[in-house]
């Protein structure tokens, strides 16, 4: 490497940037809010001067013609991809979060609210325990290095300067928020079992015998029965959670 070069490798480096380091700040984990943003920082630009010399064959070629107009366009078009598949990610990560807005319905806990600490405003308690377990297993299993993988595969399967439409990309984020959905109800269908059989016979004790106070037999022990519910399933809700996101990513990866 000369002087000449370094401005060939700067734009390319910049390039790189401009995708791995979208998807990080979406990663689920690395990407979550209460890291601070200086370490999310350092960590894209490491696994950027990592991805570089991998990557290198599906960038475009520089030249005195690409550092001038076409490179920006090029970074516009890597933010872009780094956003559709970065929201997609975290579209199925947020599954859980579905589940325990569910969950904590039916069980009378929606009233319980905290800070959401992957996100600015509040969320169920039983929500934001599920979330913050989910993170914690996905490095726990080391799922976050298949995430690692699907960035480095996504110049195989959607390489620089690539034709593109935005219909595909609404498409695909589209399907990304419905698995979510869908996953989300899955985990909590017990719980909604629940909570139907529970109410409906609540509401028949209820007209069986008008002087007793339901509502206040009927609240605590559904919470009691929901917790022990919640304790038992915890580990399906988990597995099920995982082998999702799991499969997914293997889609965004080249294997």
């Amino acid at each position: 490497m000369n002087l000449t070069t370094i401005p060939d490798v700067a734009a390319l480096f910049m390039l790189v940037f401009a995708r791995v380091g979208t998807m990080v700040m979406l990663m689920p984990g690395i990407g979550e809010r209460a890291i601070f943003a200086r370490a999310r920082l350092g960590f894209a630009l490491l696994l950027t001067l990592i991805l570089l010399p991998i990557v290198s064959q599906s960038l475009p070629t520089p030249n005195a013609a690409f550092l001038g107009g076409p490179v920006i366009g090029f970074m516009i078009g890597e933010i872009a991809v780094g956003l559709m598949i970065g929201l997609s990610i975290r579209f199925v990560t947020s599954s859980l979060h579905v589940a325990g807005n569910v969950i904590a319905q039916q069980l009378g806990l929606s009233f319980a609210m905290q800070v959401d600490p992957g996100g600015t405003g509040q969320n169920a308690s039983i929500g934001n325990f599920l979330t913050l377990f989910g993170v914690v297993m996905v490095f726990a299993t080391d799922l976050h290095h298949l995430a690692i993988a699907a960035i480095h595969d996504s110049y195989r399967l959607m390489p620089p300067g690539a034709e593109r439409t935005a219909g595909d990309a609404a498409m695909f984020a589209l399907k990304a928020a419905s698995r979510a959905f869908m996953i989300g109800i899955q985990v909590s269908a017990p719980f909604i079992a629940f909570g139907l059989i529970f109410n409906l016979g609540v509401g028949v004790l209820a007209r069986l015998m008008p002087q007793l106070q339901v509502f206040f037999l009927a609240l605590p022990a559904t919470i009691m029965v929901g917790s022990m519910l919640l304790v038992a399933t915890l580990a399906v809700i988990i597995n099920v959670y995982l082998a999702d996101l799991r499969d997914f990513l293997l889609q965004l990866t080249d294997r």
